[in-house]
């Protein structure tokens, strides 16, 4: 087992687990059900750090294809990656870290994993409005060194920045530079040239390739290709993904040779009855088919309070780009009730989670919340400031929770004479917010959008450049607190809940709730016989 998992796997005596954690080696896989994994959202791309799908939650899918430096443990702690990359840290007050990829890491098609495609996700991520990224925190960081095809660089932060280093290149973001650069007709040297620059002009082609290629619509295996446990094999009429071991994996082979991930959308029941649903992301706590006294139901449901938090993401551009009106639209939308809808809808008991820097399940959360529950109080007068108002809130995922939470936010919203309109039924995601884009010219320009603001699961931990969450960083996270309070770029509500179908013979299967999920060692699964 490689050093990352062996750690991870050992923390199973701690945590609450769907099964119990295996000390023998991975059982047989010969039967002939196949394997399905569903996740919770539509599944449309691979690339975690488009906008498009950090809402549509893609690492779910994508963190075992492209990992990230740091692996997400069961508990939300950061585990190193070190079978892919060893990281050394050089304090001040500029911040540097020195990344050492490991030789043996190479893409699927055998070529090696260098700086270059760090630099591509770090290119992606300084200039959001060229390549339509979400990947917030690279704002702290100020340059990227990197010779062309080297196995080491240096990320600079700026100055007094970059406590969150560790949630830089996440899973599901660093994506094969040498693929698109093929695919745009360029050598590699001249490629880390072009992003080095930072050339608007010159960036556009790569940029389009980030943004589109790896959506699953248009597979393509020749710039798909992965550095993780498994790869594509292909993808199916109804959206669902086949994964496959990955021969050029460095690291311990996958146990199970072949994965078929279901999207959010799929018939849970169908996929139970068929044999071929054994992880499954579930929208109700208790769907009809599940009959938990039945003697040979083959899987069992549970559900957990979440670690991710259910927010109303805003527009960045346009008239809910103003914090005077996110402020007053916070005193109508009251958390309490919302996290009561969320409960009811969900059968699970969820808290309100008025808290920005730091995830609700924090320790920390409790010395800083007071801050978000008076911005939150409810008061129709201070709301009024936004009467006249039309909010259009819409959701990633089809749910009917989601879609029962936006209509507590318009009732809550009307006395104030703010109009929400509730746009679930159009799914949508960050890409169709307001917010800025750069023109043919390189200029940037405001872009409209079709929604107003977005109802979807976040993690504070990669949404906000912020202080380590740690006693002694309190004034710091206080502060910033304050501050996001005054800007309100995200409205957080409450906590998420989590309903799970797990199949009973499946072994090593770690709860997590987090933007990986409970797929995040999905190479360690296997099936008893």
């Amino acid at each position: 087992m490689s050093s990352v998992f062996s750690r991870a796997v050992a923390a199973c005596s701690v945590v609450f687990l769907a099964t119990a954690c295996s000390d023998g080696g991975p059982a047989s896989n010969s039967n002939s059900e196949e394997f399905g994994y569903q996740v919770q959202a539509p599944l449309v791309t691979v690339n975690a750090g488009s906008a498009e799908g950090h809402s549509t939650l893609a690492q779910e899918l994508s963190g075992r294809l492209y990992p990230g430096v740091y692996v997400p443990g069961p508990n939300g702690q950061m585990i190193p990656n070190t079978d892919l990359v060893e990281t050394q840290v050089l304090p001040g007050d500029r911040r540097q870290v020195i990344y050492t990829i490991s030789d043996a890491a190479v893409f699927s098609d055998n070529t090696p994993v260098t700086c270059n495609d760090y630099l591509l996700t770090f290119t992606a991520g300084k200039l959001p409005e060229l390549f339509d990224s979400w990947m917030p925190l690279f704002d702290d960081a100020d340059t990227l060194a990197c010779q062309p095809g080297s196995k080491t660089f240096t990320l600079t932060m700026k100055e007094n920045r970059g406590a969150r280093w560790r949630d830089l290149f996440e899973p599901g973001t660093v994506l094969p530079s040498h693929a698109v650069a093929a695919r745009v007709g360029m050598p590699a040297e001249e490629l880390v040239d072009v992003l080095t620059v930072r050339d608007p002009m010159s960036l556009r082609s790569i940029a389009d390739i980030w943004r589109y290629g790896f959506d699953l619509k248009q597979y393509d295996p020749e710039l798909q290709v992965s550095f993780g446990p498994y790869k594509i094999e292909s993808v199916g009429k109804e959206g669902e993904v086949v994964l496959v071991a990955n021969d050029s994996y460095y690291g311990d082979a996958p146990a199970l040779q072949k994965i078929v991930v279901w999207p959010g959308n799929a018939d849970s029941g169908e996929l139970v009855a068929s044999g071929g649903l054994k992880i499954g992301n579930l929208e109700e706590p208790a769907p009809d088919w599940y009959d938990v006294n039945a003697e040979r139901e083959p899987v069992d449901v549970t559900s957990v309070v979440g670690e991710l938090t259910d927010a109303l993401v805003m527009a960045k551009s346009g008239p809910w780009a103003e914090p005077e009106r996110r402020r007053a639209l916070a005193h109508c939308v009251n958390p309490s009730e919302v996290a009561q809808t969320s409960s009811k809808m969900s059968g699970l008991e969820v808290a309100a989670a008025p808290v920005q820097v730091v995830a609700h399940s924090d320790p920390l959360a409790s010395k800083i919340e007071s801050v978000g529950e008076t911005a939150t109080e409810y008061d129709v007068e201070k709301a009024r400031a936004a009467s006249g108002s039309v909010l259009r809130i819409s959701t990633s995922m089809r749910s009917a929770r989601i879609s029962a939470m936006i209509q507590t936010i318009r009732a809550q919203c009307e006395p104030a004479g703010i109009e929400v309109l509730d746009q679930s039924e159009n799914l949508a995601t960050l890409a169709e917010l307001p917010g800025y884009a750069m023109d043919e010219q390189g200029q940037i320009v405001e872009k409209e959008g079709t929604v107003d603001a977005l109802l979807m699961p976040i993690d504070s931990q990669v949404e906000y450049p912020a202080a380590n969450n740690r006693v002694q960083e309190l004034d710091a996270l206080r502060s910033q607190e304050n501050w996001l309070w005054r800007e309100i770029p995200i409205l957080p509500l409450s906590a998420q809940p989590r309903s799970f179908a797990i199949d009973q013979r499946v072994k090593n299967v770690v709860m997590y709730t987090g933007l990986s999920g409970i797929g995040w060692n999905m190479d360690r699964w296997s099936v008893d016989e």
